[in-house]
C-alpha cells in the first residue's frame, strides 16, 4: 500500500480547490455519504461514506475555524481555510544544504529567502588516528553549518514574523537547529507536518506551497 497511515489506511494529499469535490467523490464511490463529525481538538473532520469508508481529514494550521451548522458545507470552509492568505516561514535542512523562506498572500507567494550548502564529509570507513581525526573534522563542519544556517533562519525569519512555520528536510539535522536558542520562538510552534525534500534548493522551496497547503487524509477504504 503506498503511503500507509498508524491506525490502518493511507494517507492522501488533496489541494484546497479540490477539496470539495473530492469528498463529494469520495461518498460517490463508497455507497454515499453518510455522517460527519469533527474531533474536540479542532484539529481533524471526519467524513463517512455508506459502505464504512471514512475520509479522516486534517487541513494544514490547526485549530480549525468555527463550522458552520450544516455539515454539507463543510468541505467548502476547510478549504478555505487551508488557503487563506496568512504569512508562512519555511525551513528546509540537510547537512550541508538549507533553503529558507517566508510566503504571503493568496496564492503564497516567496517574499523573502536564502539558500545555500557548506561542505560535510560522509563518514570514513578508515581506522584508527586516521577515523579519529576525521570524525573531530566532519564534527566541526557539522556545527558550522547548523550554526551558518540558524544565522539565516534568524535574519530571513525575524524581519517577518510569520504566523505559522514549516519545517523539511532532513529531521536529525532539524534537530540539531533546535540546540540554537535564538531559533526556539519559531522551531517551537512548527507545523506537525514535516516536508520531506531530497535537496532543499530555491526551486524546491518555491513548492513548497504545494505541500503545507494541501488537506491531508486519512483514507479508510471498505
Amino acid at each position: 500500500m503506498k503511503n500507509p497511515a498508524a491506525g490502518g489506511g493511507r494517507w492522501v494529499d488533496v489541494a484546497p480547490e479540490r477539496f470539495a469535490t473530492w469528498v463529494h467523490e469520495f461518498g460517490q464511490r463508497h455507497g454515499g455519504a453518510g455522517p460527519v463529525s469533527r474531533d474536540d481538538g479542532a484539529a481533524t473532520v471526519t467524513f463517512s461514506a455508506g459502505d464504512g469508508s471514512i475520509a479522516e481529514c486534517h487541513p494544514p494550521f490547526p485549530p480549525l475555524p468555527v463550522l458552520p451548522p450544516d455539515p454539507a458545507t463543510w468541505p467548502e470552509t476547510l478549504a478555505a481555510h487551508a488557503a487563506a492568505p496568512r504569512t508562512v516561514g519555511v525551513l528546509l535542512v540537510r547537512l550541508g544544504g538549507y533553503a529558507i523562506g517566508v510566503f504571503a498572500g493568496a496564492p503564497p507567494g516567496l517574499v523573502s529567502s536564502k539558500a545555500g550548502s557548506r561542505p560535510v564529509h560522509g563518514r570514513s570507513a578508515a581506522g584508527g588516528w586516521s577515523q579519529h581525526r576525521f570524525a573531530r573534522r566532519r564534527e566541526k563542519q557539522v556545527s558550522e553549518a547548523i550554526s551558518a544556517t540558524a544565522d539565516h533562519a534568524l535574519a530571513i525569519l525575524k524581519p517577518a514574523a510569520p504566523e505559522a512555520i514549516v519545517l523539511g528536510g532532513d529531521r536529525r539535522a532539524v534537530a540539531a537547529l533546535r540546540e540554537d536558542p535564538r531559533l526556539v520562538p519559531y522551531l517551537d510552534r512548527a507545523s506537525d507536518r514535516f516536508l520531506t525534500v531530497p535537496d532543499p534548493r530555491l526551486a524546491v522551496l518555491r513548492e513548497t506551497p504545494r505541500a503545507f497547503q494541501a488537506i491531508r487524509i486519512r483514507l479508510v477504504e471498505t
